[in-house]
């Protein structure tokens, strides 16, 4: 079975040594997704402090943006958002952000109901509060 690595021009770049998505057959496997704009550390709807710690954040804007760096890693990648079959989302806080997250995630999922797993977590890798891990066809 053949194996291909993707890397949008377009998402946030990694903050480690992974690609973007991995076509392994018809499949294809997203590294986690977060909010981050490519070539700035700027997280839509975070304001950190001097020290780099979250003083507030906007999950809705965070929602929207990864949504968002999703869709372009899969068109870039050869798929699309329709093709989206599982989606495994990390909060960070479940009890303020599970609500709004739910909301947002039923306008981009509307046409497209992808299996989907939803977990609280202690923390990512950067100030984040959402991050996808997203399995797709191509």
């Amino acid at each position: 079975m053949s194996e291909t690595k993707f890397d949008s021009e377009r998402a946030p770049e990694p903050v480690g040594l992974y690609p973007h998505a991995r076509q392994v057959g018809n499949l294809l496997f997203l590294s986690g997704v977060g909010p981050r704009e490519r070539g700035t550390k700027k997280i839509p709807g975070v304001e950190l402090d001097d020290d780099g710690n979250i003083v507030s954040y906007d999950i809705e804007k965070q929602c929207r943006s990864v949504f968002n760096n999703v869709r372009m890693i899969l068109e870039d990648s050869g798929s699309s958002w329709d093709k989206i079959v599982d989606v495994i989302v990390f909060l960070t806080n479940m009890k303020d952000d599970f609500k709004t997250y739910n909301r947002v995630y039923a306008e981009y999922f509307k046409d497209n109901l992808p299996c989907r797993t939803t977990v609280e977590i202690n923390c990512l890798p950067t100030p984040i509060a959402i991050e996808l891990k997203v399995i797709a066809t191509i």
